[in-house]
């Protein structure tokens, strides 16, 4: 499985390749790979349906207990299947519709990684590699519904999947790591069978909550439904595979993969079942507003998705088997009915249902696909959406499901069955209306119409014979389950009242498509109530960071290197001195005890401090710290550390030196800030400085480890054959250390250097005759030294 994930990783490196060699039929070359891979997933029916499961381990990063280990069981196979097999077709369908097209290498090398990634998620039996594969789903699909990023709603659109995806994703990793701190394991199959363990730990209800906004933002639950329909900008190839069997099933995959441990409390019921009705009725309001078909099939499979989520949150054995035979119905019809929207739009020049009219002529096809596909959509018999929707009814009526969701499923079933007719019916009866003149319009080539004639002839199919399909999705539910599920597909279950249900809700569908055109107008009054929704919450977010990016940037990197200065400072002094009074205890007990002539070191060293502060003259600051530095050297001294003292004496005297040849050639010093800012950098000063001293004192009664001032001693004479023990250290120990500081100290000095050997009269732009150096023009004073350079003109004038 591993080889399979890979080799469509290397498929996608050398699709650019075939496509310059074999240009047309590079589609059909492609299509091969994931074929034979839905034939050898196929070939693990037997096994699997017997109850069988197939792990491939594999160790990638032991110590940190990440591995790529594979895992084959009910689940994992029915999605596996989904994806290779639609990936399929999807990629002789894009061949055909994109045809020409001048990015379309780009296109199958994103296409194909955006599959293996998929493929990876769900066979992946680590929950780190799944958050990397969930990851990598994110942004192969940003790089596709972005793919006409000329287009500037497309950028958007491509954008906000990303962001909503992403965000939720920074969430679930959070909640996957809980998951594997609770069951001490990384492993799906070893955290399988630890449920009561993930249930009882303390921090259920915050991991659960993590994992859910996920799935959520992933799946388009309500309320992160929006970005799903606006992903609608990606060419139809893509939508058909994001939304029958990849993308937007990835959050209900992982749902469905941890529903074993995590399904069956009070907060799992309460939070899956309303976000899933919700998202179920939104879809289906919002659908029966649009007139594009794309738009109103992403609406539909809003739908859908709420309606998984639904099942899985009601968790009987009854709502996961309609699970699981739901998912296969949908990918089969959904799949069918994009590839036939684009169709339309390829051959017809529109996809928007006022515009079409009359094409069962033209296009008879494409006409008796889109019925069939419509019609599983309405879950009328004999296909296989109907055995899904009266499973999810039945399921609904045993389950502990609230009236008001039922009420709100039967208004979504009616929506579902108007929109199907809607479908099916208005862009091939009646007179012929197309925006392309009637000879230009003519069936799609094979490629385009493979996929929709094998998607709807499996549904009818498995329709008509369950029996067929019925041993993957009872192992699909029973790994969804955690158990042996013991439940059967019928097409027939006899007059009941899923049964009565689904006739009210074809009925009352019928009078909602003849008086559509009513609805909507009635619908359009809610228009200010549905600007309102959760999308403006999300333009509302982003202009909201876009406000907090300027305002941090007008405030915190404004150009003011000592602005940047003082935030750290204060950053630092706040979140440490805030750790150390929270954290620990601090002990006031110190015995300060100094002879004279040590206070008066410590005076001279305050004092020279304070002067360098203070003195307006360069020389004088200079002057200033190296009277800080040479009296640090006598406290050097003072405690018989003479090497150090020599050290820091040689390093203060070079120090000094040039500084004072530099310096002497710079302006004097100009005051650029008022009383009141030195005031409150020397508090922010004061403050640092305060807080270091603190931690000093407190760091000479700390002794979390044994000295390392032991182990210097003892093998300095051993290792390096010195008895001087800093200089061993500086040469042996230490002795990259030194080189480093030796090589910065030559790459300082070579810069002195040059600075003391340049000469202004020589330099370009000097005046020569006046013996003045002239400042650019566009240089203003916020690009030079903001305490060096004055507005005088008489200060640019060199010594």
């Amino acid at each position: 499985m591993q080889l399979a994930v890979l080799a469509i990783y290397l498929l996608a490196a050398l699709a650019p390749w075939l496509c310059s060699k074999h240009r047309e039929q590079t589609s059909r070359i492609l299509a091969l790979l994931p074929a034979g891979l839905t034939l050898w997933f196929a070939s693990h029916l037997p096994e699997i349906i017997a109850g069988g499961k197939v792990i491939q381990p594999y160790a990638w990063i032991p110590g940190l207990d990440i591995s790529l280990t594979f895992v084959l069981d009910g689940l994992s196979l029915l999605f596996a299947l989904l994806i290779c097999g639609i990936g399929t077709f999807i990629l002789l369908y894009a061949g055909s519709y994109l045809k020409g097209h001048h990015h379309l290498q780009r296109f199958y090398v994103v296409l194909l990684a955006f599959m293996g990634s998929m493929l990876g998620l769900v066979l992946s039996d680590n929950l780190i590699t799944l958050f990397v594969f969930w990851e990598l789903t994110s942004i192969t699909s940003y790089l596709l519904i972005g793919f006409n990023h000329q287009d500037d709603k497309t950028r958007k659109a491509a954008l906000q999947g990303l962001i909503v995806t992403v965000a939720g994703g920074l969430a679930l990793l959070a909640g996957l790591i809980l998951v594997a701190i609770a069951a001490g394991s990384y492993s799906i199959q070893e955290i399988l069978g630890q449920a009561d363990v993930l249930r009882d730990y303390p921090f259920y209800n915050a991991m659960l909550i993590c994992l859910l906004l996920g799935a959520f933002t992933k799946s388009a639950q309500f309320p992160f439904h929006f970005w799903l329909p606006n992903a609608m900008a990606a060419p139809t190839p893509v939508s058909a595979y994001l939304h029958s069997a990849t993308m937007v099933k990835a959050g209900i995959y992982l749902l469905a993969r941890l529903s074993p441990e995590l399904s069956g409390t009070e907060l799992w019921i309460l939070l899956l079942t309303s976000a899933g009705t919700l998202t179920l009725f939104t879809g289906a309001l919002l659908a029966i507003r649009s007139t594009d078909m794309k738009k109103m099939l992403a609406y539909s499979t809003v739908m859908a998705l709420g309606t998984l989520t639904l099942l899985l949150g009601l968790s009987t054995e009854l709502a996961l088997l309609a699970f699981s035979a739901y998912l296969l119905s949908h990918s089969l019809y959904k799949g069918a009915l994009f590839m036939l929207a684009g169709i339309l739009d390829h051959e017809a020049g529109s996809r928007d249902l006022r515009e079409l009219a009359g094409l069962r002529r033209l296009l008879p096809v494409t006409a008796l696909c889109t019925a069939l596909a419509a019609l599983s959509l309405a879950g009328l018999p004999p296909l296989l959406g109907f055995i899904g929707k009266e499973l999810f009814l039945d399921a609904l009526l045993q389950g502990p499901a609230a009236a008001w969701m039922l009420a709100l499923v039967m208004l979504s079933a009616i929506s579902g069955v108007g929109i199907a007719l809607l479908i099916a019916l208005r862009p091939f009866t009646g007179e012929l209306r197309a925006p392309k003149p009637v000879e230009a319009i003519h069936e799609a080539p094979k490629d385009m119409l493979a996929g929709p004639v094998v998607l709807v002839a499996a549904s009818l199919l498995l329709g008509l014979a369950p029996g067929l399909v019925e041993g993957l999705v009872l192992a699909s539910s029973s790994a969804v389950l955690g158990a042996e599920q013991t439940g059967y597909l019928s097409l027939w279950h006899g007059f009941n009242l899923p049964l009565l249900l689904s006739f009210v809700s074809l009925v009352l569908g019928l009078v909602l498509f003849r008086f559509w055109g009513r609805v909507r107008y009635h619908l359009s009054k809610l228009n200010p109530l549905f600007a309102r929704g959760p999308e403006a919450g999300y333009f509302a977010l982003m202009q909201g960071l876009v406000d907090l990016a300027s305002w941090q940037t007008a405030f915190l990197q404004n150009g003011s290197m000592r602005n940047y200065l003082r935030v750290l400072l204060l950053s630092f002094a706040g979140l440490t001195a805030y750790t150390l009074l929270s954290r620990y205890q601090l002990h006031w007990n110190w015995e300060v005890s100094l002879y004279l002539h040590e206070l008066i070191l410590a005076l001279i060293l305050l004092s020279a401090a304070v002067a360098a502060c203070i003195t307006a003259s360069r020389l004088g600051a200079v002057a200033a710290m190296g009277a800080v530095g040479y009296s640090v050297a006598l406290v050097f001294v003072l405690f018989s550390a003479p090497d150090l003292a020599i050290t820091q004496i040689l390093v203060e005297t070079l120090t000094v030196l040039l500084l004072v040849l530099v310096l002497f050639r710079l302006p004097s010093f100009t005051r650029l800030s008022t009383p009141a800012e030195r005031g409150r950098d020397a508090l922010v000063a004061i403050l640092c400085g305060g807080l270091m001293t603190l931690l000093i004192m407190i760091t000479i009664d700390v002794q979390l480890f044994p000295p390392i001032s032991d182990y210097m001693i003892e093998q300095s004479q051993p290792l390096a054959y010195g008895r001087n023990i800093v200089n061993v250290i500086l040469v042996d120990f230490r002795a990259l250390d030194t080189l480093g500081e030796i090589f910065v100290l030559a790459l300082a000095a070579l810069g002195v250097y040059a600075m003391i050997k340049f000469r202004p009269e020589t330099a370009p732009g000097a005046n020569h005759s006046a013996g003045t150096l002239i400042l650019p023009p566009k240089v203003r004073k916020s690009e030079t030294s903001d305490a060096t350079l004055s507005d005088s003109p008489s200060q640019e004038k060199s010594p």
